[in-house]
């Protein structure tokens, strides 16, 4: 069973620049939720345990976010206002969270290899720290149930829109059972000539513990940062390894459309904000 979760958080954001200059992009919020805690959310609905938090000097609001606030607690407990003091006691008792530094920005890559003395040699989850999806089942456990099946690693994909398939890790491979690809390629963010399908890698991933060694092989790569993808394509070599088409819907919360996307949304499903959002919506269309 996989009951590990590593969450990579140690980007520096800049494409929300200036306002990560002060507080991580995970840490933004979808109305009055950071994205973080959706990603979390996620990792304890499908029965992950044991979350390792990948985050940077600049990123404690991160580790905060998810400890006790006793001043705040005790100012709502005076204020009586007690439906949110159960919101904030609840997060901090989300789950058995660890918070791991990534020094320098080497790449996603890099951010995975310093869970390594954590996750052992046991399999785990990888959940991107700014992808949101939302779906009946919980996407990662669409992954881990699959992974329960062929007990290799499992990779979440999706169709690509053209103009947008150099920015994703793009797979070559054939489907084998419904959803499922075996995946021969993985190419990190090639020019759209280059590619060898339009179906692109996301942010969640189960890993056999064999991924380590074939990050410690991988060279420097795209961006001059050791890549995850590249570190796949090694791993190709030694074992099968599967994509498969999860059911739901992703917000890349680290583009800024589809972060306000993803404001609307969830403002529409909201029943405290539901008119007042479609009034507007109404009136700006």
């Amino acid at each position: 069973m996989i009951r590990k979760a590593v969450i990579p958080a140690a980007g520096l954001g800049t494409r929300f620049l200036p306002a990560t200059k002060s507080m991580p992009k995970e840490m933004l919020p979808i109305i009055d939720t950071p994205i973080i805690q959706f990603v979390v959310g996620e990792a304890i609905f499908s029965g992950i345990e044991d979350i390792i938090i990948i985050t940077a000097r600049e990123k404690r609001a991160i580790e905060n976010y998810f400890d006790t606030s006793p001043e705040l607690e005790n100012h709502l407990v005076r204020t009586k206002k007690y439906g949110l003091l159960r919101e904030v006691q609840d997060i901090s008792s989300l789950a058995d969270i660890h918070y791991i530094r990534q020094k320098d920005p080497k790449g996603l890559g890099d951010a995975v290899l310093k869970a390594e003395k954590h996750v052992g040699d046991d399999f785990f989850a990888v959940l991107l720290g700014d992808d949101i999806i939302k779906a009946e089942i919980p996407c990662i456990k669409q992954l881990m149930n699959l992974f329960e099946k062929h007990k290799r690693t499992m990779i979440a994909v999706e169709e690509v829109a053209k103009e947008k398939i150099n920015d994703y890790g793009i797979i070559k491979g054939g489907k084998i059972d419904g959803s499922i690809y075996l995946i021969d390629d993985i190419i990190e963010k090639p020019p759209l000539e280059e590619a060898p399908s339009n179906i692109g890698t996301v942010g969640r991933y189960v890993l056999t513990p064999e991924i380590f060694d074939c990050i410690k092989e991988t060279p420097v790569g795209r961006g001059n940062e050791i890549q995850l993808t590249d570190a796949i394509r090694i791993l190709i070599g030694k074992e099968d390894v599967y994509g498969y088409a999860f059911r739901g819907k992703r917000y890349d919360a680290g583009n800024k459309a589809e972060y306000v996307k993803a404001i609307v949304d969830f403002a529409l499903e909201r029943e405290d904000l539901k008119e007042e959002i479609m009034r507007y919506l109404k009136e700006v269309i």
